[in-house]
């Protein structure tokens, strides 16, 4: 045992060495990238860090691109005081970011390219970054992974950008990457809402997954129904449709989609508080009453407004957990076969 603990011990020592010595470094980057090749050296991010992007097709009428670069500085800089050192003057400067992007779109929409290609070069005058992108989408996580290659010099006061060179090939494993908020058992304000997707941008997520009614509550404004939100938890605890359409709007111009959920038929006691005729009866309410033709009419409704807003390719209707004891007890609702509810129920959705 003692011998081959020794000869444990210096194998691990020679494995540490040759690491050493081939210039191993520990990359701090989440989601790990599908692949990266990287130097040893050190470069000092520029105090006048700037965006190009001579031969790009993405126009960025919107601003999608140039806020992300906006943001990508604030993440750089976490609120530290730069200093103009004349002391790193060994350190190569990394002028700027070069970003072309192939698409002139910036649709979002489930399956868009998210790929990149990163490089970071440690010549050239001056220096500059490229990121070559198919989609702003793509761009807007390639200056995520730039991000995590920056770090703040406590030191020499400057952001140094390591390792370098380095190139950094990405595109994701899945296409859906989703994050759930469940704001009908616990409501959330819009600010902490857009705080968990820029939670998500950072960590390269691409779908808000807004559990937004169930039988707790029905927070929602439905235009064409405007009295289910009658169940929400009280009228300061409620989600405009304009409230909606900010966080889709904000999510989609950081690459999140919003797929909006309404639990059916059986996690729905709260629509009864606005429409008591939804429930089976007063003493039995929920599931829905599905022999009941007006439920399906403000079904239609709620996907009708949900369309409106909601512009995902996806729609969650719940389904899940639906007692059917509660049918079968009710006189007009136990008419119907048992066995044909929930198909009726499903070939009407």
């Amino acid at each position: 045992m003692g011998m081959k603990a020794t000869l444990f011990g210096i194998g691990f020592l020679l494995v540490c060495l040759a690491s050493a010595a081939a210039g191993d470094v520990r990359l701090n980057l989440w989601p790990m990238p599908k692949s990266v090749s990287h130097g040893i050296q050190t470069l000092r991010l520029s105090n006048d860090f700037v965006l190009r992007t001579e031969g790009s097709k993405y126009a960025d009428a919107s601003g999608i691109l140039k806020e992300g670069f906006s943001r990508l500085l604030d993440i750089i800089e976490v609120g530290h005081a730069i200093e103009n050192s004349t002391n790193l003057n060994h350190l190569p400067l990394l002028k700027g970011l070069h970003v072309v992007i192939s698409s002139p779109s910036d649709e979002l929409q489930y399956g868009v390219d998210e790929s990149y290609k990163l490089s970071v070069p440690t010549n050239g005058n001056p220096i500059y970054a490229h990121l070559e992108t198919q989609t702003v989408y793509g761009a807007l996580h390639g200056l995520q992974t730039f991000s995590q290659l920056c770090h703040f010099n406590f030191k020499s006061r400057v952001i140094e950008v390591f390792p370098a060179p380095c190139t950094i090939d990405d595109q994701p494993r899945f296409s859906y990457r989703g994050l759930l908020i469940d704001t009908s058992r616990h409501y959330q304000p819009l600010p902490m809402i857009k705080k968990v997707i820029d939670a998500m941008a950072y960590t390269k997520l691409n779908v808000l997954h807004w559990h937004i009614v169930d039988s707790q509550s029905f927070p929602l404004e439905i235009p064409s129904y405007p009295k289910l939100w009658n169940g929400a938890y009280s009228t300061s605890e409620r989600y405009t449709m304009d409230d909606a359409a900010e966080i889709v709007r904000y999510a989609q111009r950081r690459g999140v989609n919003v797929l909006a959920e309404i639990d059916v038929p059986g996690h729905a006691l709260s629509w009864g508080k606005g429409y008591p005729s939804l429930w089976p009866s007063p003493d039995c309410q929920e599931p829905l009453d599905v022999s009941n033709e007006f439920t399906f009419r403000v079904i239609d409704g709620i996907l009708s407004d949900f369309k409106k807003t909601f512009n995902f390719r996806f729609v969650h209707l719940g389904g899940d957990e639906v007692d059917t004891g509660c049918w079968v007890i009710t006189p007009h609702v136990k008419k119907w076969k048992p066995h044909c509810l929930q198909l009726r129920h499903n070939n009407r959705m």
